[in-house]
C-alpha cells in the first residue's frame, strides 16, 4: 500500500495543498507534474473532465487516478470534490463570508469578536513566517533589490495593497522604484523600460492573476531578475523567479489577512534602504553606470 494512504484523507483544499507541498520532494515525476498543474489550475481540476485535464497537464488519464490514490482518495472523482468545494468557497460573496461568521451563535458577530478573529489569524500567519523564513534567502533578496537601478513592483487585486505600500516606503527611502499600474493600460510599455540592471518585485497569490504572471514571465525572459512573494512551491512565479518567498496567510471567516506579507514587504523595503546607506557612494554610482 502506498505510504500516502496512511495519511489522514484531506477534506479541504488547504489541507490537500499542505499534504502535496509536504511531499513534493518525494513525488514521482509524473505525479509531481499533475500536482503542480492542479495547484496552478484548481478551477480546471474542479470542472474539467479526466480527458481534458490530462491533455492540458500533459499526462495520461491514468496518471490522474494514480495522483488521487497517491493522496489517499479512492479515485479521481473524490479528489475532484475537494477542488469543487474550494471553488465554491473562493467564489462566495462577501455577504456569504459574513454569514459564516454567524454560524457559531446564529447572530451577527460583535465588533470585538471580529477584531479578535483577525488578530488571531494574523498572529498565526506571523508565527508561521517567523518559523519558516530563510535568513539567507532574505539576505540575498535584499542584496539583489539594493543593487537594482530601478525596482519594478507588480501586483494586482488582493496583493495590490502590498505593492502600493512598497512603492510608498521605497520612495520615502529615496530608492528608485516604479509601481507598474496604468489607468490607460500602459503596463507593458512601463515594463518595457526594465533591463537586467533592474529587478522586478512581484506579489501574487492563488488564484494567481494571469496578467501579473504574464508580465513577470516576460521580464524574466528578458533577463530582468524577479523577486517573488507567493504562496506555493507550485506557484507559476516559483518556476522563473530568481528568488521567491512562500507566504501562508491564515483567514477568518473566509477573509484572508495580509499580516505576514506586509511584514515581509516592510523587511525588504527597510533592508534595501539600510543596504543602500551602508554601501559606499562610489560603488553605487558604478553600479548605476554598468552597461
Amino acid at each position: 500500500m502506498d505510504e500516502m494512504t496512511t495519511v489522514e484523507l484531506p477534506r479541504d483544499f488547504d489541507s490537500l495543498r499542505a499534504l502535496i507541498l509536504g511531499r513534493r520532494e518525494s513525488l514521482p515525476k509524473r505525479i509531481a507534474q499533475i500536482a503542480a498543474y492542479a495547484l496552478d489550475n484548481p478551477d480546471e481540476i474542479a470542472f474539467g473532465t479526466a480527458a481534458s485535464i490530462a491533455v492540458s497537464a500533459g499526462v495520461q488519464p491514468s496518471t490522474l487516478i494514480r495522483f488521487a490514490q497517491h493522496l489517499g482518495f479512492d479515485g479521481f472523482t473524490s479528489l475532484q470534490g475537494v477542488f469543487r468545494e474550494r471553488l465554491r468557497e473562493r467564489n462566495s460573496s462577501y455577504e456569504e463570508r459574513l454569514a459564516t461568521l454567524r454560524e457559531n451563535d446564529g447572530a451577527v458577530p460583535g465588533n470585538h469578536r471580529i477584531l479578535d478573529g483577525f488578530l488571531t489569524a494574523s498572529r498565526k500567519s506571523l508565527d508561521v513566517m517567523s518559523r519558516s523564513i530563510d535568513e539567507e534567502t532574505l539576505d540575498r533578496a535584499i542584496a539583489m533589490l539594493a543593487g537594482a537601478e530601478t525596482i519594478y513592483i507588480l501586483a494586482r487585486r488582493r496583493s495590490y495593497p502590498v505593492a502600493s505600500y512598497l512603492a510608498y516606503v521605497l520612495a520615502k527611502l529615496e530608492v528608485r522604484a516604479q509601481l507598474v499600474e496604468s489607468a490607460a493600460g500602459l503596463n507593458a510599455e512601463i515594463t518595457s523600460f526594465a533591463t537586467p540592471r533592474d529587478v522586478a518585485l512581484v506579489v501574487s497569490f492563488s488564484p494567481y492573476t494571469p496578467a501579473t504572471i504574464e508580465d513577470a514571465r516576460d521580464l524574466a525572459e528578458r533577463g530582468v531578475p524577479v523577486v517573488a512573494i507567493t504562496d506555493s512551491a507550485f506557484s507559476p512565479l516559483a518556476g522563473f523567479a530568481s528568488i521567491w518567498f512562500e507566504v501562508a496567510e491564515a483567514d477568518f471567516g473566509g477573509f484572508r489577512t495580509l499580516a505576514s506579507t506586509l511584514a515581509l514587504a516592510m523587511a525588504l523595503a527597510v533592508g534595501v534602504g539600510e543596504a543602500r546607506r551602508a554601501a559606499p557612494a562610489p560603488r553605487r554610482r558604478a553600479r548605476s553606470a554598468a552597461p
